[in-house]
């Protein structure tokens, strides 16, 4: 198995993640992280390689990954400060109430079902999620096409947060999706990535294609 590279540079490597992998190595099967090496190492013995975010194995979509120990650091504290714009796609059941909105919940990690919960602001544990959406289409069949920049990057937020007002992502059964849409594959696609090139020093925004199912 290969991996798509969408940008690469001496410093990092931006790879579109197919659904059904996860991110970081692990013993079950191929991962972003070792299709990444296997990559590298046709040009350099023993590359580095340095996982900068991470997207739920059943997502697909753009991951940056750093080169360098450096530049790892680097992009990990723009990300912590909030300087990355992410953006996604998302098909979703139904149709939101209202066509361009922010969204603010705060969840609590359920580690026994591996899911966020929608809890009440003082609940123990709890952390604030925060995304914006916009409508970009709405198809026959009631599904609507959104938008999505999360400002909080925290654990399945986006699917959470969807989720708790009526419109999961389509094929999302852990949210209260309808119906499978692929096996461990949602409609849930990591668009864009903006962000700082700590080496060219200058802002960059990169796309990951956008899927079968989102053309826009």
């Amino acid at each position: 198995m290969t991996i798509s590279i969408i940008r690469e540079t001496p410093s990092w490597l931006a790879v579109n993640k197919p659904a059904g992998i996860q991110v970081e190595r692990n013993p079950f099967g191929p991962s972003v992280e070792s299709l990444a090496y296997g990559h590298l190492k046709l040009k350099k013995r023993n590359p580095y390689v340095g996982i900068v975010h991470r997207l739920d194995r059943v997502t697909t979509g753009l991951v940056l990954v750093a080169k360098k120990k450096s530049i790892l650091r680097q992009l990990n504290e723009q990300f912590r400060l909030r300087e990355v714009q992410k953006t996604y796609l998302a098909m979703v059941e139904g149709v939101p109430a209202e066509g361009e909105a922010t969204l603010t919940h705060w969840l609590v990690k359920d580690l026994n079902e591996k899911r966020a919960r929608v809890a009440p602001k003082n609940s123990d544990k709890a952390f604030e999620c925060i995304l914006s959406y916009r409508l970009l289409r709405k198809e026959e069949d009631g599904r609507t096409l959104l938008e999505i920049r999360p400002l909080t990057g925290k654990y399945h937020q986006i699917r959470a947060q969807l989720a708790a007002i009526g419109c999961p992502v389509v094929g999302d059964m852990h949210y209260g999706a309808k119906e499978e849409y692929h096996p461990n594959h949602i409609q849930l696609h990591a668009w864009k990535l903006e962000f700082f090139d700590p080496e060219r020093e200058e802002r960059l925004e990169l796309e990951a294609p956008p899927p079968e199912w989102a053309p826009v």
